[in-house]
């Protein structure tokens, strides 16, 4: 096979359940020439096997760390390992479309673009639900204040109801779900920034890109989907609650709004975010738990229960779960 120009580096999203069958979308569906470096940030012994069993098969190089990581620390270490001309980073819980890849790299080959996205669906591919489509992410004045506005493209609607076919353009966002990026870019501009710890990164490494002069573009004709939760495996508990997280959302924000001199305070949106996000995992063991009552009071009733009675100590839940961050953190960055 000739020489690849492409490094993958799959790096742990919120949970570890999806990692095998993810792995083996990638490659099942791409016929491009890759390189693959798989980033384990403390997956458990099951999937741990799984994955080494995967790595002696297929010969692609396994990097394992015993603590968890956050997405632009395993991003960075993968980046390490990269000398391709292109990077493409994509989380452990996305499957890949046949074509995904040539089709991401034919676009930067043709506009030069420092990072290209492909087409994120939500869900199963063949539901065709547009995740998001590129967007934008930028710094404006309202009312006086310094704010940064994003949104999504076509967020949550169906491909084939769109009333015009979307094509290659150039766009604000994109999203790590799947990101293909220049390698130079780094050399120039430095790596993944390690104080954005559970979200708002892709906005942060978007606008430093445009800051640069750097082109954006998405390219639909590449297409992957992203596995919303639930399901979940019960090992997945203890890694999704810290990802979501009240301590790493609180730093990220903090960190975000001095980085770009906000005067928008979104840590309560935030917040409220990452809480419903904990909450995915959390209500659907509790109505297995409480079948019973869905079946005496019907399931309104025993769900608005449910938010009753656990939405005020959730984050005491979550802070147990997690109990003990500042040391595992430090001892990740020191790795």
């Amino acid at each position: 096979m000739p020489f690849p120009i492409v490094t993958l580096v799959v790096v742990p999203r919120e949970r570890f359940s999806l990692s095998i069958s993810s792995l083996r979308s990638i490659y099942e569906n791409t016929d491009f020439p890759f390189s693959l470096v798989y980033v384990d940030g403390n997956s458990p012994r099951e999937v741990k096997e799984q994955l080494e069993e995967e790595a002696r098969s297929r010969g692609f190089e396994l990097i394992r760390a015993n603590h968890y990581l956050f997405p632009n620390q395993a991003r960075n270490i993968g980046l390490k390992r990269a000398t391709t001309k292109y990077v493409v980073f994509i989380d452990n819980d996305v499957f890949v479309a046949p074509g995904w890849l040539e089709s991401m790299v034919r676009c930067a080959e043709e506009t030069d673009a420092a990072a290209v996205g492909p087409l994120y669906f939500q869900g199963n591919l063949e539901d065709r639900i547009i995740h998001m489509a590129g967007g934008l992410a930028h710094i404006r004045e309202e009312n006086g204040k310094r704010i940064c506005y994003v949104e999504d493209f076509f967020e949550n609607q169906r491909l084939d109801d769109l009333e015009t076919p979307l094509a290659r353009q150039a766009t604000e966002l994109l999203e790590f779900h799947c990101m293909l990026v220049r390698r130079d870019v780094f050399d120039r501009l430095g790596p993944f920034d390690e104080g954005f710890v559970n979200t708002r990164e892709h906005i942060d490494f978007c606008m430093t890109l445009r800051d640069a002069s750097e082109k954006i573009y998405i390219e639909p004709v590449a297409q992957v989907t992203y596995r919303r939760p639930p399901p979940f495996a019960f090992f997945d508990l203890r890694f999704f609650m810290l990802r979501w997280g009240e301590r790493w959302t609180r730093a990220t924000l903090s960190h975000y709004h001095r980085k770009w001199n906000l005067d928008q305070d979104e840590t309560d949106l935030a917040l409220s975010w990452t809480k419903k996000q904990r909450y995915r995992f959390l209500e659907p063991c509790l109505s297995k738990l409480l079948g019973l009552m869905f079946r005496l009071l019907g399931r309104g009733r025993t769900r608005r229960l449910i938010q009753a009675t656990l939405f005020p100590i959730e984050g005491a839940i979550n802070r147990l779960l997690v109990r003990d961050p500042q040391k595992r953190d430090a001892s990740s960055r020191k790795s």
